[in-house]
């Protein structure tokens, strides 16, 4: 099972980033979103870190070109008929992964593999949505993607090992390493890292500090190269609640449930970075 042919669902910072490094890879990429500007946005950014790499001597014109060349657009999701497998890239929400795989399972040639950028939610749940549950499986990229080379790649239930290897083998081109994990709520980076914030919050919460404090401890004390808080804002505050309740619904554990005051940020619409205001305010 090779993969030559690959569609990236959602442009945004997450889907832009896997489909530059499938494209810089060699692979022809299909960067698919529903709006015409969500996908010029995303190709706008794509081109700037490839501009970015040219004037950093990592690149020639010529190449950062040609990787472009391989990125062609997308609006429908008719467009998956004739790929080798789709990495979904969209919103952090099991109703809409389940309704997008769904649509997927009636249109991807039947050798296809459906994969799921998810950072948190069952990778058997979403592959039960379909008629291939033997083909869906989890690729969990880092932000920004371009730059961190860990993928957790998540077996479903029912994952073939040829559809693991297959992931793996492309994982390798993409000069990422990928790491195998089971399929529990938040996988291993988000079980770790979620309630490290989420107590981070809660320590600020409590008044036992203020934010830079807490930041510069994880960072000075601990090594960190940003701390807790400002993490959140570059993660989105909204995302990071969401991961915690998939948390505690999950192991239905206390030790996972959301600080109130991350809770009371989302409601007021502080959502981080991009919102301009998080625990700190972005001009």
């Amino acid at each position: 099972m090779e993969i030559k042919k690959v569609m990236v669902i959602g442009a945004g910072q997450m889907g832009g980033g896997i489909a530059q490094v499938c494209a810089q890879a060699g692979f022809d990429v299909k960067l698919n979103d529903i709006k015409e500007e969500s996908y010029a946005k995303g190709l706008a950014v794509i081109t700037k870190n490839l501009s970015r790499n040219v004037e950093k001597g990592r690149m020639t014109e010529d190449e950062k070109n040609a990787v472009l060349g391989r990125i062609t657009k997308s609006l429908d999701l008719q467009d998956a008929s004739d790929v080798d497998i789709i990495i979904e890239a969209a919103v952090e929400n099991m109703a809409i992964k389940k309704s997008i795989f769904t649509q997927l399972d009636g249109i991807a040639q039947e050798t296809a593999i459906l994969a799921s950028n998810t950072s948190s939610l069952s990778i058997t749940e979403i592959a039960a949505a379909t008629n291939r549950p033997e083909k869906v499986i989890g690729m969990h990229f880092m932000n920004p993607v371009p730059v961190m080379k860990l993928v957790e790649i998540i077996r479903g239930l029912a994952t073939t090992d040829e559809v693991y290897k297959a992931v793996e083998d492309m994982t390798k081109k993409l000069a990422k390493v990928p790491v195998e994990v089971n399929d529990f709520p938040g996988f291993v980076a988000n079980r770790i890292l979620m309630p490290m914030i989420n107590e981070a919050i809660y320590t600020l919460y409590e008044g036992v500090a203020t934010k830079e404090s807490i930041d510069d401890v994880m960072k000075l004390g601990m090594n960190h190269p940003m701390g807790p808080l400002q993490l959140a804002d570059f993660i989105g505050l909204d995302t990071c609640l969401y991961i915690m309740e998939t948390l505690h619904e999950g192991f239905g554990d206390s030790k996972y449930r959301p600080c109130p005051l991350l809770r009371k940020y989302v409601n007021a619409g502080w959502l981080g970075k991009k919102s301009g205001r998080g625990f700190y305010v972005y001009s």
